[in-house]
């Protein structure tokens, strides 16, 4: 869709920053996700041979989860400063912890 008017197409970093959650938070995911895929793991190779084939596969598939959540996370603090940078441009007071819904701020600034 092209941008029109000033227009900007829903981002879901954006979504993801007006709902409260940071980057860290989705670091932290991907580092939980590897400790639960270990776990998982460790956990097939004491099951016996007819269910190990499932609990390893469930293992493996949680693996593919880290470098998502790990990127997402990357891409969300990325929108973390593009929003502060945006809000320390048009000279809106931050907080000591920044603002919770940054993007409300820069539309009622506006």
């Amino acid at each position: 869709m092209p941008i029109a008017d000033g227009y900007q197409p829903p981002m879901l970093t954006r979504t993801m920053t007006d709902a409260g959650l940071r980057g860290w938070h989705l670091h932290l995911a991907s580092l939980a996700s590897i400790y639960l895929c270990i776990a998982l793991w460790i956990r097939a190779k004491t099951v016996d041979q007819e269910e190990r084939g499932n609990a390893e596969r469930r293992a493996l598939f949680v693996g593919l989860w880290p470098p998502m959540f790990w990127l997402m996370g990357d891409a969300v603090q990325r929108e973390e400063r593009a929003v502060l940078t945006t809000l320390a441009r048009r000279g809106v007071p931050l907080g000591r912890s920044g603002t919770r819904r940054p993007w409300s701020a820069i539309t009622k600034s506006k």
